[in-house]
């Protein structure tokens, strides 16, 4: 019952997602536009420089798909969910739609920057992991924001203040684990790298839990 309730709040965010489609197809669009514009400007960069330009744009993209997800919840609505499950089951839901929907959008950016800026990647397997582990990093971190910021009278301002200081060193990290995949040698200590991030995906995910609930009730 506990995973079919979330199974159910998880569906009713893609059913409404489909019937907005304009929000999903502008997400697209920006998406598009960004890498359009780093191609105008930086052409076809080397591999240093085309992978930080990819993680620059997947925080915007993160910013401007994820962080939506509670910010356009109505107060009466978050009232009428508030009786019906229990405050773990909705946050978890939320991430989780949230992972699968910056995920899609991760491989419409690399898709993207790999027809128009090239693709300096050797190790495409790797890159593509890495850039899983971003995404869902990146995702449950704004959606924690998210649900932040929606209970400071949907204080969009809030959430920014707070996501970028953690954000940087998060993408720092991707970054350089990303590296691992653009370089023809091996970084030492990169799967400590990756269990940091394994970390702090665990981190945020128990901080929701224990938090969410006392932030609902306000």
């Amino acid at each position: 019952m506990y995973l079919k309730q979330i199974l159910t709040l998880i569906r009713k965010d893609f059913l409404l997602e489909w019937r907005q489609k304009h929000t999903f197809f502008g997400v697209i669009l920006y998406v598009g536009c960004t890498v359009f514009v780093l191609y105008m400007m930086a052409g076809q960069p080397e591999s240093r420089i085309w992978n930080a330009l990819f993680w620059v744009a997947q925080l915007f993209v993160t910013v401007n798909t994820v962080a939506k997800s509670f910010l356009q919840e109505g107060e009466a609505r978050m009232r009428y969910y508030f009786t019906l499950v229990a405050p773990v089951q909705y946050i978890l839901a939320k991430m989780v739609y949230s992972l699968v929907l910056m995920t899609a959008m991760m491989f419409i950016s690399l898709l993207l920057f790999h027809l128009l800026l090239g693709s300096p990647v050797i190790r495409m397997g790797t890159f593509i992991g890495v850039a899983c582990l971003g995404a869902t990093s990146l995702s449950l971190l704004f959606t924690f924001l998210s649900a932040i910021a929606a209970q400071a009278r949907q204080n969009a301002a809030l959430m920014a203040i707070l996501g970028f200081p953690i954000a940087i060193p998060l993408l720092m990290v991707l970054s350089n684990l990303a590296l691992g995949a653009v370089a023809s040698v091996q970084q030492e200590g990169w799967w400590s790298m990756v269990w940091v991030m394994f970390g702090l995906d665990a981190l945020i995910v128990s901080l929701a839990a224990v938090l969410f609930p006392f932030l609902w009730k306000e």
